[in-house]
């Protein structure tokens, strides 16, 4: 099923509903799409919101949120091997051979994450902005220290998603070994649907799916790229996630960009480019079956400084 979470236009809330066709049947009653994951089968939660058949809309009127918002956890990852050689080329140096060893992420900020059509405003201080088109999970049971195989079944759903980095921040911060941090978490778009895993299963090829997706600017095209040539499967990455710990219903689970779909594989470090996003772009992040963002980007906020203070250790 194809499930969407959007503004019932009778109660003016956040509503759950099942894309059939060019219709959304939605319950404006229903639970958040978060509370479906957490309680119940899926599968049952919309064939009994298709029965109810409680409100009908056209898509193309719906205001469509985010499928799921504030999560319990947001892990992001780099699961494609051509994306990753061609940021370390413009970082002359060789893929780590610790991403060959294991499905390496990094946790981002569940409380920041926006739906498929809202403005997206540049981090404070960054005056490289950029995108990355990702294809998101989003688990579906919880499970500890589970298999691939057994992490396979924990899969509720599948999403677009776009991870937006300021990457001068994110250059800058990671010199002090740790992050990234402020230069992924202003903002990160999802949607507009959560497609379960049955929807998909006719394209399945290699470790993910024959499914197509592109990215644009202002409508030129910018990187194209496919499901299938991903190195590490999502359920590699949820058995990783969850050694050692949990995951639980909710958590999503980026699998990182596709070869080409962001402006650092294809700028490098030319820091003078005018081609880093700015106010009024529009960028528009498509994945076959999976649907497609929209955006505006804005100005953001300003810097709030925080002072340097030096080093306290005694110098000898």
């Amino acid at each position: 099923m194809k499930f969407v979470t959007y503004i019932s236009p009778s109660t003016g809330s956040t509503a759950v509903g099942v894309v059939q066709d060019d219709q959304i049947v939605g319950d404006p009653a229903s639970a958040s799409l978060l509370e479906l994951v957490q309680s119940s089968n899926l599968d049952v939660a919309g064939e009994r919101i298709l029965q109810a058949h409680n409100e009908t809309i056209p898509l193309i009127e719906a205001r469509i949120q985010a499928p799921i918002t504030a999560p319990p956890s947001f892990r992001d990852c780099m699961t494609f091997e051509g994306h990753v050689v061609n940021c370390n080329k413009w970082l002359d140096r060789p893929v780590p051979p610790v991403w060959y060893e294991q499905p390496t992420f990094y946790f981002s900020n569940p409380q920041a994450i926006v739906g498929p059509n809202d403005e997206v405003p540049i981090a404070p201080g960054s005056t490289m902005f950029d995108f990355e088109l990702e294809i998101a999970a989003v688990v579906g049971r919880t499970g500890a220290n589970l298999t691939p195989e057994q992490a396979q079944d924990h899969i509720a759903g599948y999403m677009v998603l776009c991870d937006w980095s300021a990457r001068d921040v994110q250059m800058h911060e990671m010199t002090g070994s740790l992050g990234p941090v402020k230069g992924k978490d202003t903002v990160t778009s999802t949607g507009p649907y959560l497609v379960t895993p049955d929807e998909l299963v006719d394209r399945r090829r290699n470790l993910g799916y024959d499914l197509s997706a592109r990215v644009s600017v202002n409508g030129t095209i910018i990187g194209e790229g496919n499901w299938a040539d991903t190195y590490w499967s999502f359920a590699d990455v949820i058995a990783y996630a969850s050694r050692g710990t949990r995951v639980v219903p909710g958590d999503i689970i980026g699998g990182g960009t596709l070869p080409t779909c962001c402006l650092f594989e294809h700028l490098g470090l030319d820091t003078t480019s005018s081609r880093w996003l700015t106010p009024g772009d529009t960028v528009v992040l498509e994945v076959e079956r999976l649907g497609r963002i929209e955006t505006t980007v804005v100005t953001g906020a300003d810097v709030v400084p925080v002072t340097p203070r030096g080093s306290r250790l005694a110098v000898r």
